[in-house]
């Protein structure tokens, strides 16, 4: 996975790339011919006296060095830049492909998770991608060139190399075989340690209400315990991995003066000579400590890209049209109405027994408010969801003026529609910028009418900035039902041709509640409506009311009607107000 993802994304710096090879191959021979040049230093000019000579080759190797520090600051810049840039554009296509995904893909991950893999996880395959830009191609070169530098030097010599190789190999492969699991373990961990704290901090003030400190803190003792003993077992392997290749080093180094100190004895080699081997057996072995350093890094990066890659790979289940039907087709041609029919809907999640909602069918047309209530659970929120495509029915067909909102691409849908979810929620910026996300290029004299609809005027106008008030993340420095309201006011804003609201009235007051709708009223005469709600006194004077049950429609009709026909409705009014109010 972590070369497919590298080969992927370093396709368009490959230039940069095969430059950067360049680079570090000059480098590395630079450094494998030094200990040469050292030795002919020491055995002909020191020996036999001769300064010219060592002036000649000093001079030589002072040049090979300037070379080598250009090349290998290079190489390190190059490397940086196409890691950097590999960085930006796997964030880049991973925020792009969780903007494509429906609830149900969200889901499926996990808001934490989705976090963790966009940072953490992007950020140690950058990590190890620019390693191997330095470490990875150095340390391969460097240990070719060292064998055979050293066998030029002395065959007899390098018979050590038969040993000590094969000896740090087995070392490192055992102790990547060893770390792979860790680091699996390693990031469902960060996962579940994120997923912890973004309860915590949203739900601070309900912590702190309920006086469940002590609770919350042993849910994040537990898991920060889980991270800490998969990173110490981890830890604790990379820890023994260096002592290991420094002691083979060590133990190789003895061994080369013991043996070389023994050839020179009998002749058979020269000081120079064994100086120079002893810097390609450091070479060599400097080479496969870089590698054991990679294999550290490595599979917590594999599994790192794997979790990239599953992001990337995943196919959102709201796919746009290949043919988009036009908006001028809608209506019959005539031009967006807004009229919402849905034709024998079905909705099942992923592996679940049985469907949420079965075989819907009604019709929401313009200038009318169709309300849809019923007990928590009974799929309203979902029906509502088919609407905008933040899931796709598994059967039937949901229209919008007569065209199947399959038929259309998501901007032109989107255009038509206007929806409060059922938790309000703002951005970071001010509360223009929040209106403004409803439609770019609302005046503030629209701005202002919205908020009047909305009944938010009253408290915006009593902020010091107005309009450009600062609204922190989530729009916790507003209440519920102030947040309410301006999510309201986004919407009508946008002036779609449907309104969703989803039990967007909860947080009200009734006196408020009761004169939004009234002001609401005048702003979608030729709209179509569609309203989720719990509470009877918000939708009881809507032109159509369904009533759902277990997925089911039970009932359908005015309040009147209903009330003096269908059953679950009377017990969901009842519940709510005495009979005398009812009517």
């Amino acid at each position: 996975m972590l070369v497919s993802l590298a080969r992927t994304y370093l396709r368009p710096y490959r230039g940069a790339v095969a430059l950067l090879l360049v680079l570090q191959l000059l480098a590395t021979l630079a450094s494998l011919y030094l200990p040469s040049l050292n030795a002919d230093i020491v055995d002909n000019g020191v020996t036999q006296g001769d300064t010219g000579y060592i002036l000649r080759v000093g001079g030589v190797m002072l040049v090979v060095s300037l070379g080598q520090v250009v090349c290998a600051v290079g190489a390190v810049f190059l490397g940086a830049r196409a890691a950097t840039a590999l960085g930006r554009d796997v964030r880049r296509d991973l925020f792009d492909s969780v903007q494509g995904f429906s609830a149900r893909e969200l889901g499926e991950f996990g808001a934490p998770s989705l976090i963790t893999r966009t940072t953490n996880d992007v950020q140690q395959v950058q990590m190890v991608t620019l390693m191997m830009f330095t470490i990875m191609v150095m340390a391969p070169i460097m240990m070719v060139g060292g064998v055979v530098m050293a066998l030029q030097e002395d065959v007899g010599l390098s018979a050590l190399l038969l040993v000590v190789v094969p000896v740090l190999g087995i070392a490192v492969g055992l102790l990547m075989w060893r770390m792979v699991p860790y680091f699996r373990a390693m990031q469902k961990r960060i996962d579940a340690i994120n997923a912890v704290l973004r309860e915590q901090i949203t739900g601070l003030r309900v912590v702190r209400a309920f006086v469940r400190e002590r609770h919350e803190r042993r849910r994040f003792g537990a898991a920060n315990t889980a991270l800490h003993d998969t990173s110490l077992g981890a830890g604790k392997l990379m820890a023994l991995a260096f002592p290991m290749v420094m002691l083979i080093m060590n133990a190789s180094s003895v061994a080369v003066l013991w043996f070389g100190a023994r050839r020179i004895d009998a002749g058979e080699m020269q000081v120079g000579a064994l100086m120079a081997f002893l810097s390609y057996i450091m070479y060599i072995l400097t080479a496969v400590m870089m590698s054991t350093m990679m294999t550290m890094m490595v599979p917590r990066a594999s599994v790192a890209a794997g979790r990239i890659t599953a992001v990337l790979r995943t196919e959102t289940s709201v796919t746009e049209p290949t043919a988009p039907a036009p908006l001028s087709s809608l209506g019959g041609g005539a031009g967006p109405r807004g009229e919402v029919r849905l034709e024998g809907v079905e909705f099942g999640y992923p592996g679940a027994e049985e469907p949420v909602l079965h075989d819907l069918s009604f019709t929401a047309r313009p200038g009318e408010v169709t309300a849809i209530i019923g007990s928590t659970g009974a799929g309203k929120t979902t029906l509502l969801n088919l609407v905008p495509r933040l899931f796709d029915a598994t059967g039937g067909r949901v229209l919008v003026d007569g065209v199947d909102v399959r038929d259309l691409s998501t901007a032109d849908l989107g255009s038509l529609l206007g929806l409060v979810p059922q938790k309000a929620f703002l951005f970071s910026g001010t509360v223009a910028d929040n209106l403004r996300y409803g439609r770019s290029d609302a005046t503030e004299d629209e701005m202002w009418e919205a908020l009047e609809v909305a009944q938010a005027r009253d408290f915006v106008e009593a902020l010091p900035e107005g309009l450009q008030a600062p609204v922190s993340q989530g729009g916790t420095t507003f209440s519920g039902g102030q947040r309410q309201r301006l999510a309201i006011a986004r919407a009508v804003v946008r002036r779609p041709r449907v309104y969703l609201f989803d039990d967007s009235f909860s947080a009200l007051d009734y006196a408020t509640d009761a004169r939004l709708r009234a002001a609401l009223r005048p702003r979608t005469r030729d709209a179509t409506v569609l309203v989720v709600a719990q509470r009877v006194a918000t939708i009881r004077d809507a032109d159509q009311i369904l009533v759902l049950d277990h997925g089911r429609i039970v009932g359908r009709g005015t309040h009147t009607e209903l009330l003096a026909s269908n059953e679950t409705y009377a017990e969901i009014v009842t519940s709510q107000m005495s009979l005398e109010e009812a009517a």
